[in-house]
C-alpha cells in the first residue's frame, strides 16, 4: 500500500492553509501528504482531512492523519501517523484494522526496530539534518544512522528532518524508500515547482 518507491511526502504546514499546500504538493508529483496541525481542533482538522483525501485520490495518492486515529478513520484517510508519544502502533492495528496505512516516527535504531514488531507499515527516521520543526536538545542522527538502520529492519523508511533539494537524493543511496519535507515545499516561492524538483532529484538518483 505504500507508494512508488522512491517518492516524496510532503507534511503540511501553518505556512499554508493545508488543503492549498497538499494540491500544489501533488501538483508537483508528490506521492504522499501528511496531515499535521498540532494546534487546529479536531472540526477543523476533520474538514481539512476529508478535502485533502479527495485531492489526494485525484492524484492516485496517499492521505495520511498525524496523530489522530479518529481523524484518519472518520475522513477514511489511507492512514495514520503515529509518533512516540501517541498510542502503540499494535493499538491503532486493532482499532483500525489490517488494510489501513500506520506509520511511526523513530529518532533512534532501537524504535525503529520495536516499530517493526509493532507491525507498523513504514517509519519515518530522524532528523537526519538540523531543522527547526524539532525541539532544541535533540542532535541529528546525520545519514549514518539511516544507512545502519535500513540493514535491520525491513520496513520502507521515510527521512526527515532538515531535508532540502541539496540532500534529498543522497538519502535515497543511504536507504531511504522516500523523504518527507515540510519547509522545503510549504515555504517555496512556488510549492510546486519545488516538489516537483525534488521528486525529479530522488527518481534520478534510484534510477
Amino acid at each position: 500500500m505504500i507508494p512508488f518507491l522512491p517518492f516524496l511526502c510532503v507534511i503540511t504546514d501553518k505556512a499554508l492553509c493545508p488543503v492549498s499546500l497538499a494540491e500544489k504538493a501533488l501538483e508537483g508529483g508528490a506521492a504522499m501528504i501528511q496531515l499535521r496541525h498540532k494546534s487546529a481542533s479536531g472540526g477543523q482538522l476533520f474538514s481539512w482531512a476529508i478535502e485533502i483525501v479527495n485531492c489526494c485520490k485525484r492524484y492516485n495518492a496517499l492521505c495520511i492523519i498525524n496523530d489522530r486515529v479518529d481523524i484518519a478513520m472518520a475522513s477514511k484517510a489511507d492512514g495514520v501517523h503515529l509518533g512516540q508519544q501517541d498510542m502503540p502502533a499494535t493499538v491503532a492495528r486493532k482499532i483500525m484494522g489490517k488494510n489501513t496505512i500506520i506509520g511511526v516516527s523513530t529518532s533512534s535504531i532501537e524504535e525503529a526496530i520495536l516499530a517493526e514488531k509493532d507491525g507498523a507499515d513504514y517509519i519515518g527516521f530522524g532528523h537526519i539534518y538540523p531543522t527547526l520543526s524539532k525541539e532544541k536538545g535533540h542532535s541529528p542522527l546525520g545519514p549514518e544512522a539511516l544507512q545502519e538502520v535500513s540493514k535491520l529492519i525491513s520496513l520502507p523508511i521515510v527521512a526527515i528532518g532538515g531535508i532540502s533539494l541539496d540532500n534529498a537524493a543522497s538519502l535515497i543511496s543511504c536507504g531511504a524508500s522516500g523523504v518527507a519535507v515540510i519547509s522545503a515545499v510549504s515555504r517555496a516561492v512556488d510549492p510546486s515547482r519545488a516538489a516537483q524538483m525534488l521528486v525529479s532529484a530522488i527518481k534520478k538518483r534510484n534510477s
